[in-house]
Order: structure tokens, then sequence, then C-alpha cells
């Protein structure tokens, strides 16, 4: 009987649990209640609840997901499409013990109810809440099943660079979707050095007329690239206005975001009217790899909208394929929830149920408390589901990103490219490339051509000057000094010089008008300031500056400067004097160091090559006075090359021909520089160029509001004190003629574009030593202006053709100085020019040296041994064998051979003379032998008398 009533209690147990949703704990729940909050009555809402309802079927019709647990969705609309309004509508889904809620559709309602799931502890599971702030940490139970607004912001910086845009126009709603995604715009942009130069918000509920006003003042901005973010209420509504205003001809750019490939793509087909209002606008659609999950379900879809009566059939977008995989996603968190032994329940909050008797019913409302457990296992699905693989990344969001650029074209759209966050732009599908390793560099980024509005191929420029009928303020230097640059002519309003010449030319090039007026920058009593001429680019009081405006770091930092247009380094200007010839001309073309090294070397070749001829040679024997005229002579006779000695030794002809190839190199240089100092005109200078003038003390000049001032005291280290400012050139070059002696400069340091036209007519003053800074002068545009690059390129196409040769020669070719021939003192020929050859000579000569000295050693061994032996044995003195050893190198050669072969005859007769036997054998070879040494010996004569 007790067992009876115990099965009974289990049978009433499990019918109580199953009735009350699945809060008891004893074993799994018949069905679980989970929620959906979207707008019904839109296309995308529609799409969305078939999607839902489809997944719920097939989740509930498989039991390898769930087991027997059923799922049971209630979905409510969100009819207020507005944040606070959907409060009851969520809490509404709450009060029936929901574990999950799909949905909110729109960002701004996830902002509000977001709140409410996490007091509850209920996850939100967002499918089009893209906004970037609905992050995971401030918001724990909002989970995001589809890309954030991060990367499609990303994506879209990514476009505008890829075309080389740099400026574009936000047109958005004011709401927290908006406004975020173009934040996140901003950031994206700045990445790349672009930005958005005008904001447009539009109210969320704006009227026609609304719109109108906001793009009459989007057309008179300066940026062609607009940036369309908004949802697909009133998206279409500014395409309208926009073509109705002119702005989807050609010059435009529209770049939408997903809500516009959201909106076609829920149209099969797509209406002609719609395609007509966005021709050649780009827009971007979340990307899912083709799968055959994919291409079922889409030949599922004409089945399950086949019999909805609809103005026309609904197209499967993005939407809808996310709805079906976030549900799918919820199931199996819930299975692998259940799996791990949990249970569900709920408790009340006792801040809830003080308010008893309210209109909302927040005393029914609940707290799930495994809300935390069922979080953690949506975070940890790992699956494949029709729009590719999902998983989650740490930071909450799903992996591996990426979206289709879409051209609308004709009636369709066409897919130009991918982007994913792994990289970057690519015709390749992104799952291709994740199996390689990422490549964002620019050469890699690559998209199809594309259509753009006004049915044109050609890449639009992207900016145009705003039709607001403000001209281009440009400020130009009003100088003192050198106003063939840049001057304004008097009593009006109009400048001319080179600059303006060259800045007109290059406009005049430009495919479009450029409305202008030149302002003047100065007092006109005193050159201004170029950098505070730039500075003031910056600060918004001019647009663009021209002139003689040199481009420096400094000034790099504040602007963007357009291609130089002329070279212009720093040079030192000091005053000259000529260089009379004189008697001793013909000593200046070799320095002090250089004619001792060369006599040196005369004479040390000539007493090398006497003693490499010494014991061969009779032209370099003789008496000792002799030999000292000889050496002499043969060394200074063969800078003529008329020395009458020859040459008879190998070692003596090899020191000769290395030495007679210096002396051709020493005369030619000799010749030449002796000829430009008698021929040209020379100048000399004390000051040798800046390195002199640094170590020096005296004052320098320079050009009053250039950097030069800056540059002599940061970058050298010159003293201020030292440093003299002057206005104009006659002031300048009466500083130089007074000299520092009588107040004025020792040099002048300026850019050589200036000195070049101040020393046209002086030419008692020149340049000194190098050029030692590399500059050019350009025109300045604030930083980013597309003006720069295109002015860039007509300067470059100036120089080409070779306009700018000739703006130069009508300005700046009147040098009266060209003519003269005149030159600065050229710097004397000196040892370091030479020291090579030198090098070269002298290793000769010691080879040559050491090679003899090894032969000398090995004859004296070869025919004194017997005399060194006996010697050794009778211990003579070293002085007297190193004087015997002088007196053989002294000896001729050939005496020396002689004499030993005259001994090695006598030691062969002496031991033929003490032999008994076979003697007059022996004396008649003896006798052969003196007969034929008598023959050969050219000194004595030998007879065999001792024969008998």
């Amino acid at each position: 009987m007790i067992n009876v009533w115990l099965v009974m209690l289990m049978i009433l147990s499990n019918g109580l649990s199953s009735s009350l949703g699945g809060t008891n704990n004893s074993a799994l729940p018949e069905f679980v209640n989970i929620g959906a909050l979207f707008s019904f009555n839109t296309t995308a809402g529609k799409i969305v609840k078939i999607a839902i309802e489809t997944a719920v079927a097939d989740i509930n019709s498989d039991p390898s997901i769930l087991g027997k647990t059923k799922l049971r969705v209630s979905m409510q609309e969100d009819s207020k499409y507005r944040g606070f309004l959907s409060i009851s509508e969520v809490l509404e889904l709450m009060a029936i013990h929901t574990l999950a809620i799909i949905g909110p559709q729109s960002s701004v309602t996830a902002h509000v109810i977001s709140h409410i799931a996490n007091e509850l502890q209920v996850p939100l599971l967002s499918f089009s809440a893209t906004d970037p702030t609905l992050s995971s940490l401030q918001f724990p139970f909002f989970v995001r099943t589809a890309p954030s607004d991060v990367y499609q912001m990303a994506a879209i910086a990514g476009l505008v660079d890829f075309y080389g845009w740099r400026d574009v126009i936000a047109i958005y709603a004011d709401d927290d979707h908006g406004r975020n995604g173009i934040g996140s715009l901003g950031d994206k942009l700045a990445e790349r050095r672009c930005k958005i130069s005008y904001k447009a918000p539009i109210s969320p509920e704006a009227t026609r007329e609304e719109i109108t006003d906001v793009l009459v003042q989007v057309a008179l901005a300066e940026s062609r690239i607009i940036i369309l973010h908004t949802n697909a209420k009133w998206g279409p509504q500014v395409f309208d206005v926009a073509k109705y205003l002119g702005m989807m001809g050609t010059g435009y750019v529209w770049i939408a975001s997903s809500f516009l490939s959201t909106l076609l793509d829920s149209e099969n087909p797509i209406p002609s009217d719609q395609t007509d209002k966005v021709q050649g606008v780009l827009t971007l659609r979340v990307h899912t790899p083709d799968s055959e999950l994919k291409r079922r379900f889409f030949s599922r879809w004409k089945n399950l909208t086949g019999g909805m009566t609809t103005d026309s059939p609904l197209g499967l977008n993005t939407f809808g394929l996310y709805a079906y995989d976030t549900v799918y996603m919820l199931a199996r968190a819930l299975d692998t929830f259940f799996k791990q032994g949990n249970r569900i329940t709920f408790s009340h909050d006792s801040k809830l149920s003080q308010l008893r008797g309210d209109s909302l019913h927040l005393d029914a409302v609940s707290i799930f408390d495994q809300g935390n457990l069922l979080r953690t296992s949506i975070y940890g699905v790992n699956m494949t589901g029709v729009t590719g693989h999902i998983k989650y990344a740490p930071d909450g969001n799903p992996m591996n990103p990426s979206y289709e650029i879409i051209n609308v074209i004709g009636t369709g759209l066409r897919r130009i490219g991918y982007w994913s966050n792994h990289s970057g732009l690519s015709v390749d599908p992104p799952e291709v490339l994740y199996s390689k390793p990422a490549n964002r560099s620019s050469a890699n980024q690559k998209l199809l051509p594309v259509i753009w509005p006004g049915e044109t191929t050609q890449k639009p420029r992207g900016w145009v000057f705003p039709n607001n009928g403000r001209l281009l303020r440009i400020g130009v230097p009003e100088r003192v000094s050198y106003r063939s640059f840049v001057s304004q002519i008097p009593g009006t309003d109009m400048f001319k010089g080179f600059c303006i010449d060259v800045f007109l030319a290059a406009v005049n090039l430009l495919p479009y008008a450029v409305p202008y007026k030149f302002i003047p920058f100065g007092d006109g009593h005193n050159n201004p300031s170029n950098t505070e001429l730039v500075r003031l680019i910056t600060a918004g009081v001019f647009d663009a500056a021209v002139g003689d405006i040199t481009i420096t770091t400094e000034r790099t930092k504040m602007v963007d400067f357009t291609q130089p247009y002329i070279e212009s380094g720093l040079v030192v200007v000091a005053p000259v004097k000529k260089v009379e010839s004189g008697a001793w001309a013909f000593m200046r073309p070799f320095t002090p160091m250089m004619w001792c090294v060369t006599a040196v070397f005369f004479l040390v070749v000539g007493a090398v090559v006497w003693i490499l001829e010494h014991r061969l040679n009779d032209d370099f024997r003789g008496p000792p006075k002799k030999q000292v005229m000889t050496i002499l002579w043969f060394s200074f006779s063969t800078m003529f090359f008329a020395h009458r000695e020859n040459t008879v030794s190998t070692l003596g002809r090899f020191v000769l021909l290395v030495w007679l190839f210096v002396v051709l190199i020493i005369n030619s240089s000799y010749t030449a520089s002796l000829t430009s100092i008698l021929t040209v005109q020379q100048l000399s200078s004390p000051i040798k160029g800046i390195e002199s003038l640094v170590n020096s003390k005296e004052p320098i000049g320079y050009l009053q509001g250039s950097f030069t001032r800056g540059y002599l005291i940061e970058e050298l280290g010159i003293h201020e004190s030292r440093l003299v400012p002057l206005k104009t050139g006659i002031e300048t070059a009466k500083a130089l003629k007074d000299g520092p002696q009588k107040g004025g400069v020792a040099a002048y340091v300026d850019e050589r574009a200036y000195i070049e036209l101040f020393l046209s007519s002086r030419c008692d003053l020149t340049i000194v030593g190098h050029e030692f800074t590399r500059n050019g002068w350009g025109f300045a545009f604030p930083r980013d202006s597309p003006l720069a690059v295109d002015l860039s390129t007509a300067i470059l196409e100036l120089a080409e053709n070779g306009d700018l040769q000739r703006i130069h020669d009508k300005w700046l070719l009147n040098s009266a100085c060209l003519a003269q021939g005149a030159k600065l003192e050229v710097d004397r020929l000196d040892l370091q020019s030479f020291w090579g050859l030198y090098l070269v000579c002298g290793l000769a000569c010691l080879v040559a040296l050491l090679i003899y000295l090894i032969q000398i050693v090995r004859q004296y061994f070869k025919h004194y041994s017997d005399e060194i032996e006996s010697s050794s044995g009778g211990q003579s003195s070293m002085s007297a064998r190193l004087r015997k050893f002088l007196t053989f190198v002294d000896e001729k050669e050939e005496e020396v051979k002689h004499r030993s072969k005259r001994r090695q005859l006598e030691r062969i007769s002496y031991r033929g003379s003490s032999s008994t036997a076979g003697g007059s054998l022996s004396s008649s070879t003896m006798c052969s032998s003196n007969k034929e040494y008598a023959q050969s010996s050219s000194n004595k004569s030998m007879d065999c008398a001792y024969e008998a």
C-alpha cells in the first residue's frame, strides 16, 4: 500500500512540474519558455517571424536536441519600436518564466531592456541590434548573435582608404544606433588618416521636409563621399530626396550600411522603382558562407512563404538567416545546460515584490536563478548553422566577422568583393583566406570594378569646392626683399612673381575651377614669418598659403605641402677678392707637404734603383761623387722621362715602371691645376664653408623672417648673439662689404634660390663651401587636403612639359656675373689625393729591396762559404765580417763569379798534383780545363807550363 502511494505522489509531482513550465528540479521539463521581441508589421519582422517559427519546429522534431523537452516560443510585437515604451512588452514575456528572449530588433530597445535582463538574469539574444556600445561588460546578459557595427564601420573605412579618399560625410539617425555607429566609424577612419568632415544627424521621426533640409546642407559641403547609416524605415526616403536634389549623379559616392542590402534582399524580385533610386550605391551585407545547409534552407523558403498573402514575395535576408541560427544556438545551449545536471528555478525579487498592485504587474516577474549558467552555455556554443560556423571570441563577439561589398547595378545587386577582419578587402571569400596568414597590406587589398552613380566606371574624385559662394582664402607673404619671387601689385589686391606664376599655371591644369582670393600676410615693412603663416592655416584663418614657403619638419607637422616646385638648400655667401698669378704661381698647384713628399720619393726611388743596378750596370758604378750625381740625375730626370741610364735588372725595371706611372699622374694633375690657375680668374675668401663659419666667432647674417635663424641655433649650435637679421639685398651687401670690423657680418646664410638672385649683379660676393641642407618650396594646405594632391600632380606636369623652367627663366635668369669666368679658388692638390699612388710605389720599392737582399745573401754564402768557415773558426770580429759583406755587395757581380770559378779550378789542380796514379791523365785534364777557362776569361790568361 505504501508503494502505491509513493507511485501516485511521483505521478502528481511530474504533472505539477509540467504545469509550472519546468520549475521542478526532480526531472527534465516537458517544455521551456522562450520569448521573441520584434516588430511584426515590418518586412524584416515578417521574415524573422517565419524563420523563428521554422527553427522551433525543426528543433522540436529533432530528438537529438533537448531530447523530449520542447521549445515553446512566445512572440511579443515591439509595436512601439522605441526604447522606453517597450518595457511593458518585455515584462509580459518575463512574467511567464521565460528562460531567454530572442531580440529585440532595434538597438534603441536593446539599450533599455538590457537593464531589465541584467536584473532578472535573462539572456537577450539579438541578431539585429548591432550597436557597438552594447558590450558584454555593461550588459552581460545581452548576447550578440550577428557581427557588431564595429566591424561594419571598419569595412567602410577600408573602402574609403582603398579608393584614396580622405574626407566623408556621415548621414545617420540621431539615436543610439546611429550615433554610436558613426562614432565607431570616426575611430576607424582616424586609424587610416581619414575623417568625417561633416555630420548630418536626422531625427528618427523625420519628415520629408526635414530630410530635404539636411541633404541641402550636405550638397553645399566639400566632400562627395556620403556614408548613410540608418534603418530600413526611412533610409529609402533619403535616397528618394537625394535623387530629387540631383545628388545621385556623377561625382557622388554613396556607401550605405547593411540596412540597404537587408531591405533589397527582403523582396524577391526587387522592384525596379527601388533600384532606380540607388543606382551605383555601395552597400554591405553580412557574409554567410555558401553551404549545403544554407542552400537547403533557401530552397525551403519558397514553400514557407508560398501561402502568404503579401504585395510581393518575401525574400530571405540576413535577419532571417541569423534569427533561424539564433534559435538553434539557444536550443543547443539549453541542451548543454540540462546535460550538465542543471535545473530551472525562479525566485522573486524582494524589491519587485513591494510593488504589488501596480499596472505593470512587476510583482509577477521573477529572477531566473540559473541565468548565469545558461549565458555561459550560450557563449560556449560551437556549431555550424545556415550562417556558417558559429563560435564566440573571448570579448563576447562572434568570431570571424566578414561582409560582402555590394554594388547596386540595374535591377540587381553585384558583389564586387569581401571584407574580413582577417585580411581586409579581397575578391576571394573570407573562408578561403582563413587558412592563410593574415595579410592586410595595401598591395593585397583588391576589389572588382564599380559602376558609380551616373553610370560611370571612373572613380569619383570625392570632393568639390563647396557651393556656398565662399572663396578659398590664400595667404601670401608680403615681402620687402627678393620681390621677384612674390610681391603685391601696388594699388591692387593682386600678386605677381615666380611663386604666383607657378601656382596659377598649376591651377590652370586642374580639371575643375578653384575659386580663391589672395590675402596679404605681413605689415609691408618687415619680412613676415612663413612659419606663422603656416600656423594660421591650422587656426582656420587661411585655407592655404602660396609663396616662397620652405618645406621644413616643423611645418610639415602642421600642414600638408605640395610637391616642391623649386629646390633651395642653405648656402654660405662671403666676400671674395681676386687672386693674382704672381711670379711664384707655378708653386700653387701643390701644397708644401705634397712638394716635400714628392721630392723625397724622387730621391728614394733613385736610391732604390741605384742599389738594384749597382752590381750589374756600369752606368751606376764609379767614384762615390759620380754615383751620388747619378742618383740625383736619374731621379729627377724621370720627371720628364729623360733619363739616359738603362736598367738591366728585372727588379730595377719593375720599380722604374711603377715610378714612371706615378710620375705620369703627378705631371698630368700638376699641368691641369697650373693651367686653371693661369687662365681662369681666381677668387679667395677667408670663409671656406659652414664648418669654418661655425668654428669662428664672427657675426653671421640671415634673412629676417626665414627659418634660417632657428636652424643655425638649434641644429648647428651657433649662439644667437652672433646672428644678425637683414631685410633687403642692399642691406645684406653693405653688411658683407663692411665686414665684422665695421659692424657688418663675416658671412651671410640663406637659401640658394634667394642667393642666386642676390648674386646676379654682385660679383664681389660668392657662395663658399657646399649646400648643407636639402629643402624645397611648396604650397601649404590643411591636413589631408585633396587640393594638395591635385596640385602636386599639376606641378609634376609643369616640370615634365618644361613650363616650370620657362617660368623660372622669366623671373630669375638675369645674372650679369655668369659670363666673367670667375670662380672661387679651388683647393690645392694635397697628399690626400695621391697617397694611394705613393703607397703602391713605396711597397714596390720595399718588395724589390727585400728580394734583392735575399739574392745577395745567398750569393755571399755561396761564393764565400770556405772563407766564412775559416773566419768562424778564427773567431773574426763582427765588424770585419760586415766589412767583408759590404765589400762583396760593392763588387761587380761578374767579377765575383770569375773569382769564384778560379778558386774552384785551383782546388781541382791542387788535388791533381798530389795524386801519383794517372798523373798524366790528371795533368792533361787540368790543362784542358785551364785552357777553357783562359779562353772564357776577359781579364787573365793562364798557361799549362806547370803541366811538366
